[in-house]
């Protein structure tokens, strides 16, 4: 049996991945009895985390929100996730999150050991920080609602409003979130239609937990990312865009790759599919790369791109200046 102090930090790692644990399988979990389990609970009440417990056969525990928020335990791997999210929160397309999560960021960095921090600052680079213009925004309530429904292996049900401006009720069970071309989608089983789907979560409203738990099905894909990205393809919108650039494949994953998946064709050269919400913005990500790149479709974008190259080569006077080319 692990020590009372690992144990009860075990205990705590446990009750927050689940809404719900059921008291004999939760001690199972911890390889106590249930009479420990009952003391472990105390002990985990006297510092201010405010674990419910259901009496019965069928009781169980539930770590329910208090009047405050008492120490969070994280691993490693998990204080590094929560950091580099942060920062990506802090640009993202969730409504009203960027100034808290700065606010959070700083206060996890400033108590990280400094062999986490620099874990941090190298993967830093997952954030593309730019002026790009902000795509649609997710409500922060929806996506933490949705989020947890996913978690909880819980039915959700909601309002949502398709792309032709048609608005339905939905009831699905939900499998993942995903963040693609600056929006964010819920990969579910819809149980109206009786098949897998993606919902863009700036048109789902409404959000609301059934409290039916489900048996997660098996997606017909090699991930959530995977599904989205070939759903959009063959919608049509937005685009997919298809190029090569002069640059390695760690560079164009280090810049643009919350957006893109990418191939590399030689050691400096890499194909890259973007999922982008118009051509320009297309555009826009490819020359963050800060190099040379070849847009093979869609023709729209191939059009676009030469425009754009006839208009800067004008205003550069017909060439690139020399102290411009040296940077």
């Amino acid at each position: 049996m692990a020590s009372t102090g690992s144990r009860t930090l075990q205990l705590l790692s446990l009750l927050q991945t689940h809404r719900y644990w059921p008291g004999q399988e939760l001690a199972e979990r911890l390889g106590v009895s249930p009479r420990t389990l009952r003391r472990d609970v105390d002990r985990l009440r006297d510092p201010g985390y405010p674990v419910d417990a259901t009496r019965g056969v069928a009781g169980g525990y539930q770590l329910a929100a208090g009047a405050s928020l008492p120490p969070l335990v994280v691993d490693d791997e998990e204080a590094v996730a929560l950091a580099v999210g942060l920062r990506t929160a802090a640009q993202s397309g969730v409504s009203g999150v960027e100034e808290a999560s700065v606010r959070a960021l700083t206060k996890v960095v400033q108590v990280m050991p400094p062999r986490l921090r620099r874990r941090v600052d190298a993967l830093r680079v997952a954030t593309l920080a730019s002026a790009l213009r902000p795509g649609p925004v997710a409500d922060a309530a929806t996506l933490t609602t949705v989020a947890q429904a996913c978690r909880d292996e819980e039915r959700l049900a909601f309002a949502y409003t398709a792309r032709d401006g048609a608005e339905t009720t939905r009831t699905v069970e939900p499998h993942r979130l995903v963040s693609v071309g600056r929006r964010w989608y819920l990969v579910a089983y819809d149980l109206t239609r009786f098949d897998w789907r993606s919902f863009r979560l700036d048109r789902l409203s409404d959000p609301r937990p059934t409290g039916a738990r489900f048996r997660p099905r098996a997606l017909p894909a090699e991930d959530a990312a995977a599904f989205v990205r070939d759903a959009l393809a063959g919608a049509g919108d937005p685009f997919v865009v298809d190029a090569v650039v002069d640059a390695p494949l760690a560079r164009v994953q280090e810049v643009i790759g919350r957006w893109s998946t990418a191939e590399a064709v030689t050691a400096t050269e890499t194909r890259v599919r973007m999922t982008a919400d118009t051509p320009e913005w297309a555009l826009f990500g490819l020359a963050a790369l800060g190099t040379s790149f070849r847009v093979e479709g869609p023709e729209e974008v191939v059009r676009l791109a030469a425009a754009w190259g006839e208009r800067f080569s004008s205003a550069a006077g017909g060439g690139a200046s020399p102290k411009l080319a040296d940077r």
